[in-house]
């Protein structure tokens, strides 16, 4: 990619249809771990209409009720006015959630079985993970998509004060960003989409978006007068969240991460316990990558690995600094398995991973948080991977 370039990154809103799945799937596994943390769950949301199906595979010793982890999650988004055909309290349930295959199980499992060639435990699945991190923000992430989780996090705030009548949850932002030397400069485009009701002008809405929202969240010195702000584009939109259109979980994977700034496995991280790599896997990569750029060995790191089922350790470790890193990516790399390790059960126990969670990371990315709890963002390890480097 050129050193010149426009780069664009969206966020949604907690009553996006995808993240209302999202939400439900996390707060079924977050109910999961509450109770017996060793849960095994792998739980999938549908919504559309006035109608949820919750499905997956769900091995736990705990006693739910799903019915109401679901209407509580769709509660807590904001679903409850009166004009919702998608209502908390008034949604059809459907629940078609078995227990985890036995043969998954064994492979997870840190026990030995025939045919499976170590008795530790091993990945839940085959798969592929990156981790990525960049000095272009406090987070350590890519400006664009940090842009925009922050538009969307404060009209949810604001939604949910009550002070604005007519917010309703469904919502997205994006933001586009000058880069000169590969570094930002000027946001060139915002873009704020957000449900409403229907007693509501559309120049109210430019307004309010444009003073309360764009032009306290974003910093000022990248914007100008000729930063372009579109807001609710197509005139209108009253009608939104799963009656508008459908929601899936684990569709937003670009959203979760990097904004598409860094690259990622294909994997969906919303409802899985943590023996999922496609979860854990990701949550470490980042953890990684993080740690190398606070170091001080790059300004720009992305880290990958992938996972055999049932076997423990990864069949690769690739690290790749653009060009950035002060010692050679192979130096960084033999640093990293020096100070890392990436076996599952390994990742769980260095990230504290057995705990109920979830429910923090859904929504607005699972990376950049400044949250205790939120184990992966620590940066802990950055001396101890900068004297291995040496």
């Amino acid at each position: 990619m050129s050193k010149n370039y426009i780069f664009s990154s969206e966020s949604v809103g907690e009553g996006h249809p995808d993240k209302v799945c999202d939400t439900i799937s996390d707060a079924i596994l977050d109910a999961c771990l509450a109770q017996d943390k060793y849960s095994r769950v792998a739980c999938e949301t549908y919504a559309k209409s006035n109608i949820v199906v919750v499905g997956g595979e769900i091995t736990t010793k705990a006693k739910l009720n799903h019915n109401q982890t679901v209407r509580e999650a769709i509660r807590e988004i904001g679903y409850v006015n009166d004009d919702d055909v998608f209502h908390a309290d008034k949604v059809f349930i459907t629940n078609v959630i078995t227990t985890q295959s036995a043969d998954i199980a064994q492979g997870v499992d840190a026990r030995s079985a025939e045919g499976k060639k170590t008795a530790e435990q091993g990945a839940g699945d085959q798969g592929l993970m990156f981790g990525f991190a960049c000095d272009e923000t406090p987070e350590l992430m890519p400006a664009p998509i940090m842009f925009a989780h922050r538009l969307g996090r404060e009209l949810t705030r604001i939604r949910k004060s009550g002070k604005v009548k007519w917010l309703r949850p469904d919502a997205k932002s994006q933001v586009s960003v000058k880069y000169e030397n590969g570094k930002p400069v000027r946001i060139v485009n915002v873009v704020v989409s957000t449900q409403h009701s229907a007693d509501v002008k559309h120049k109210e809405i430019e307004n309010f978006i444009i003073k309360e929202i764009v032009r306290k969240v974003l910093p000022a010195e990248m914007l100008d007068k000729k930063t372009e702000c579109l807001i609710n584009p197509t005139g209108n939109f009253v009608v939104g969240g799963p009656q508008g259109d459908t929601g899936l979980t684990g569709r937003k994977i670009i959203v979760d991460s990097y904004g598409g700034m860094g690259r990622h496995g294909g994997g969906a991280f919303s409802g899985k316990d943590p023996s999922k790599v496609d979860r854990s896997a990701a949550y470490m990569g980042r953890y990684v990558a993080k740690n190398i750029v606070a170091a001080g060995l790059a300004t720009r790191a992305e880290i990958q690995f992938a996972y055999a089922i049932g076997h423990p350790d990864p069949v690769s470790i690739c690290v790749d600094t653009f060009g950035t890193g002060v010692v050679s990516d192979e130096a960084i790399e033999n640093a990293v398995k020096e100070v890392f390790s990436f076996k599952p059960a390994a990742i769980i126990k260095q990230l504290n991973l057995l705990r109920p969670i979830y429910g923090k990371t859904t929504n607005y990315g699972h990376f950049g948080k400044n949250d205790p709890e939120i184990t992966w963002e620590k940066t802990d390890k950055a001396a101890a991977l900068k004297r291995a480097a040496k």
